[in-house]
């Protein structure tokens, strides 16, 4: 039922404003960029988020995980899990991205019919095992990692990019 509550609340607010249950955490007079060489194929697998910014769909989320792989149809798959505090998942939602643009995917969830949300890829480091994620609208953000652990300079760097297409860095929660 949460989950279901989860799918309604977030199809409902795809197109709210910043004034509804979204805040925008980027200014987004300021240009934002995607990563303009972005290899697919280096994105597979499971990332791990150390830092985000709110948003309602994870809410009492810790050691969230994010796995993409590549399907036969050119698409992408992404399955997101949810833990709590305690390591346990409390909730799983599988999709399909599609690549638009360099860095640039339109996710989509089949439990969310006729929404595909924006979700650009800023910066990853040489070896793909830091990447910093956005929008266009600042509705989200995040920071991913192959580990749960980032060591301190890769966390600097992912910060820098946040801020530089226009993110509040105040707002950004940590792990």
């Amino acid at each position: 039922m949460r989950a279901l509550a989860l799918i309604l609340l977030l199809a409902g607010c795809t197109t709210c404003g910043s004034g509804g249950l979204f805040s925008v955490y980027r200014d987004t007079d300021v240009p934002i960029a995607s990563k303009a060489v972005f290899q697919p194929e280096r994105y597979l697998g499971v990332w791990h988020e150390v830092a985000r910014y709110p948003v309602p769909f994870q809410a009492g989320c810790v050691g969230v995980t994010a796995e993409y792989g590549l399907r036969d149809d050119g698409l992408l798959s992404v399955l997101n899990i949810c833990r709590d505090a305690a390591g346990r998942e409390t909730s799983r939602i599988a999709g399909t991205a599609e690549i638009v643009g360099p860095g640039r995917l339109k996710v989509r969830f089949p439990s969310v019919p006729f929404v595909a949300a924006d979700y650009w890829v800023l910066w990853t480091d040489e070896d793909y095992r830091t990447a910093v994620v956005g929008a266009p609208n600042g509705r989200s953000g995040w920071i991913l990692n192959r580990t749960p652990d980032i060591r301190a300079d890769r966390l600097e760097a992912a910060r820098d990019v946040l801020q530089f297409n226009g993110y509040d860095l105040s707002r950004l929660k940590e792990f």
